[in-house]
């Protein structure tokens, strides 16, 4: 066995450690047979790192970096790794802080003055904890006709369309709602404030110091970087090319190994970069206005898994993905990164975790063989309707096709558990009211909150043409049309496909992709219309222009 391990060591490329720590060869086994569908010539794959108290334990490269070129993945590849950047930005701000440039509840104002003064001021906290209000910049450039991952995008095409929103989701503080522009403004604020880029002041402050010599924040698109990994998505025929195309940074853009974000991992133990002080502020979860914990740090994410706490951040851009979990207690880092757009890597992550943790994580429940449950068709009908949250309008619209209850919005099917719960992708969703009666409102796990039940409507053609015409966004600076077409309304965005619009609530539609259009008017004369997408809300729209 043990020549076996030297030979393996040779042949691919991976790292072991011997001694007290080391892991044994059958978990060795075990963490390869996690990664071993992705082990090929002819497809994409990913690199996993696993430490322990700042003791790197394994590291292994599988699949491909390059399709083209056929150069294989290996624990020195680079991998763009998205929203795992956002821990980086965020300690930045908070050294920042240790140094009393700046102070976290500082006005954003104060270093941005380009942005829009709101009725209540947003803070520096409030960005990093994503409770900001600020829409999302990737959504809002979505609407306004950029075309991701194709079009470029820099900084300040960000700024120039987050200075422009004249509303925000929400009052700041009141709720968490994941914002890419908050972290694109962090790495400005470093900017304006230190005088160096966030990639300068990163490799200054973070990487020299942890010794991450294969990291740096990639802030020009068109810069070669030796050992990148490219990127891929599964197409009709085949593999096809997904690389990111923009200069924006701070939410996104950095560039590392599986084996430089191990040594990042550690630093919230060793405590090498920052005082124990912003450690702890960095891994402590914000409090909303009402007392809830939104179980977000410094751009970490703060979880329970099987009884361990974890913290960790996942990421995915164009077809990169990436995720890093650390479990204190047991001084344990894991950081997977792959290079297609079909990959979980914190699923494989977890599973790693399962292996190196075995006997120490508390059991799973057991699985149970759910029989399938037959419900009703009348009682199907009583649950189909129109359900809107209560703090915007997201909507969901729900009909019965082929026996089973449909999410119309996504064409997602809803699997029954009894009369008045299902699941969809997993996802708990429990339809609140009276036993047997038409529900009031439905909650839905993985969102904590409740959509309430509206009533549907049904308008007829001839009503539907009031809504047709031309509309123009100052926020966006573009025009939608809405046309009437075989009485069905059709959405026209900019250099998007058609969307059709299928009605919901009174003067409200949803269209797919485009999420809902909620028609205002004046006088009784429609005079305009709000967009609302996932983490943009209310997106105002002038009709005539």
């Amino acid at each position: 066995m043990r020549s076996f391990l030297l030979a393996a060591v040779v042949s691919f490329g991976l790292t072991t450690t011997v001694g007290a720590q080391a892991l044994t060869p059958g978990q060795i086994m075990r963490i390869d047979s996690v990664f071993a569908q992705f082990d090929g010539t002819n497809r994409p794959g990913c690199a996993v790192g696993v430490g322990q108290g700042g003791v790197p334990l394994y590291s292994r490269g599988y699949g491909m970096s390059d399709l083209q070129q056929g150069t294989p993945i290996t624990p020195r590849s680079i991998f763009h790794v998205a929203s795992v950047s956002k821990q980086f930005a965020a300690f930045a701000i908070g050294l920042l802080a240790e140094d009393r440039a700046i102070s976290l509840d500082d006005p954003v104002r104060k270093y941005i003055p380009e942005l829009p003064e709101y009725q209540k001021p947003i803070t520096i906290r409030h960005l990093i904890y994503h409770t900001s209000g600020i829409r999302d910049h990737w959504e809002l450039l979505g609407m306004a006709g950029w075309r991701y991952p194709d079009d470029l995008f820099t900084q300040e095409d960000v700024l120039d369309i987050v200075i422009r929103q004249k509303a925000l989701n929400f009052s700041p503080g009141d709720e968490y709602v994941y914002s890419n522009s908050g972290y694109s403004l962090l790495a400005m604020i470093v900017q304006r404030v230190s005088g160096k880029s966030l990639r300068e002041f990163s490799e200054l402050r973070i990487f020299q110091p942890l010794g991450m010599t294969s990291t740096h924040v990639h802030d020009d698109h068109s810069m070669i970087v030796p050992g990148r990994t490219s990127a891929f998505v599964m197409g009709p025929s085949g593999w096809k090319l997904s690389v990111p195309n923009f200069d924006t940074h701070g939410a996104t853009s950095l560039f590392t190994t599986v084996g430089d974000l191990l040594k990042w991992q550690h630093n919230f133990e060793s405590k090498v970069v920052g005082s124990p002080g912003l450690i702890k502020d960095a891994l402590t979860s914000a409090i909303l206005t009402n007392g809830k914990p939104a179980n977000y740090g410094f751009g970490i994410s703060i979880e329970k898994y099987r009884g361990a706490e974890g913290f960790g951040h996942g990421g995915a851009d164009a077809g990169y993905r990436a995720d890093v979990i650390q479990f204190p207690a047991h001084h344990l880092e894991i950081a997977v990164a792959c290079n297609f757009g079909e990959a979980t890597p914190n699923t494989y992550s977890r599973a790693v975790a399962d292996i190196v943790l075995e006997g120490k994580l508390e059991p799973r429940p057991a699985p149970t063989k759910r029989a399938t449950v037959a419900v009703p068709a009348a009682r199907l009908e009583q649950l189909a309707g129109v359900y809107k949250a209560a703090a915007s309008d997201q909507v969901f619209v729900l009909s019965v096709k082929d026996g089973k209850l449909v999410l119309d919005n996504y064409g997602l099917a809803l699997e029954p558990v009894d009369p008045s719960h299902f699941t969809v992708f997993g996802t708990p969703v429990e339809f609140v009211g009276p036993t047997g009666a038409v529900p009031l409102a439905i909650k839905i796990a993985a969102a904590g909150d409740s959509m309430v039940r509206v009533p549907a409507v049904r308008p007829a053609a001839a009503q539907l043409a009031q809504f047709a015409g031309s509309y123009w966004s100052d926020e966006l600076r573009v025009s939608y049309r809405v046309e009437l077409k075989d009485s069905v309304l059709v959405l026209h965005p900019f250099k998007h496909p058609a969307q059709p619009l299928r009605p919901a609530f009174a003067d409200a539609f949803v269209g797919g992709e485009a999420g809902t259009v909620r028609f205002v008017r004046t006088k009784g004369v429609v005079s305009g219309f709000r967009l609302t997408g996932g983490r943009v809300r209310s997106v105002a729209f002038v009709k005539g222009r």
